[in-house]
């Protein structure tokens, strides 16, 4: 019965299992009862409540606002926090004992050691006498220590600091994963700025600069489609933006495309009002359009013939961007998308297609139907809501 409520317990949170065993075992008798199971999901309730601010990485600010709930899970009158350089935050009694955290911490520190510790304190009320300090590590590196301050140092109070130190690891672990996710997709942003065609920038001022005399008022209108396109390609904040903004970003694309080519350039767009407000990754269509220009214009003959619909599809948006193009060789189309082969063809497809995969899951990857003299419909599926993705 106790290893099943164990096996149970792993699957709800990462690390938090050897913890909630340690507060069960305690009561082992009582396992299955009314106070044990209470003691339990409050573990569990605490535990959540202090991973938030983890997920932010060792900080000032986040140690802080889950240093009351990391002592609650220790049931230590004090706990204390350090970076390898400073004491991040002292919780709870005896604070005349925070000057001395660091103190504490520096064998920790040094050999990476749990240490039980001794401490002289003259006030007969302070309730601290010892300390146990253990090593925060992420990437088998020493990042920081863990110490929960009480009247003694029980083997019971080791192990439980142990197991939450090792909590508290995974936590900083996931921190920098988000982190490295984050610095991954802006490094693939900007080698999709980089891919923005400069062809196309040569081609749209070219097309202004042509009706400067002949139509200087449709030349401003231009400038100001070209520099509110550029200004949009290449802002610097947010991993992701609403589809309704990426829609506005595509139409200026397209108003500029179709001042060059007139009535070669045909556009039909179906967008469901629903979906406009949806969360997507910044630059995840604008290249499929600018690739379906290149596919259903330059690259034939004649009028080109450019769709896109996005509808709402329950607790989806659906994204599909068609040419009547030449189409592509399915074959070389799987390579592109494995980033195996570079090709102009291929505009931004392999970096929308990572970054859908990365943001959403694999499921969630470009879907791409194509034949050579058949056109090319590329599909997009994203989730109305997923933890983490907003556009601010």
């Amino acid at each position: 019965m106790e290893l099943a409520v164990g096996l149970s317990l792993a699957a709800v949170l990462v690390g938090v299992p050897a913890v909630v065993l340690w507060r069960v075992l305690r009561g082992r008798r009582e396992l299955g009862t009314g106070p044990a199971e209470r003691a339990t999901f409050e573990t569990l309730h605490t535990a959540s409540l202090a991973a938030p601010p983890l997920r932010a990485g060792l900080t000032a600010e986040g140690v802080l606002k889950a240093s009351r709930h990391l002592r609650e899970l220790l049931g230590s009158p004090a706990v204390a926090v350090t970076d390898g350089e400073r004491l991040l935050v002292y919780d709870g009694a005896g604070e005349h004992h925070a000057p001395e955290a660091l103190a504490h911490a520096a064998p920790t520190l040094r050999d990476g050691r749990t240490q039980v510790l001794a401490i002289d304190c003259e006030l007969l009320e302070c309730p601290i006498r010892h300390v146990v300090v253990v090593p925060l590590t992420t990437d088998d590196r020493i990042v920081g220590t863990l110490a929960a301050y009480g009247p003694h140092a029980s083997a019971g109070l080791v192990r439980a600091a142990q197991e939450v130190a090792g909590w508290v690891d995974s936590q900083l672990e996931l921190a920098e994963l988000d982190r490295s996710r984050t610095r991954l997709m802006e490094a693939e942003v900007r080698a999709l700025r980089a891919q923005i065609s400069p062809h196309f920038i040569y081609n749209s001022l070219t097309t202004i600069a042509s009706f400067v005399r002949t139509d200087p008022e449709r030349a401003r209108e231009l400038l100001l489609e070209f520099a509110d396109f550029t200004r949009y390609s290449f802002r610097r904040h947010g991993d992701f933006t609403t589809l309704a903004e990426e829609l506005r970003s595509i139409d200026r694309y397209l108003i500029l495309e179709r001042a060059r080519f007139g009535d070669q350039l045909q556009v039909t767009l179906r967008i469901a009002p629903e979906v406009l407000p949806v969360a997507v990754p910044f630059l995840c269509l604008q290249p499929l359009v600018e690739n379906a220009v290149r596919h259903g214009l330059e690259s034939k003959d004649g009028v080109g013939r450019i769709t896109i619909v996005a509808e709402d599809a329950g607790a989806e948006c659906r994204i599909s961007v068609e040419d009547d193009g030449l189409g592509m060789d399915p074959g070389r189309l799987r390579l592109i998308l494995a980033g195996q082969v570079v090709s102009d063809g291929g505009v931004g497809l392999a970096n929308v297609d990572e970054r859908l995969r990365q943001v959403y899951g694999d499921e969630y990857g470009l879907v791409v139907e194509t034949a050579e003299g058949a056109g090319t419909k590329v599909n997009v599926r994203v989730p109305k809501y997923r933890p983490g993705v907003s556009a601010r």
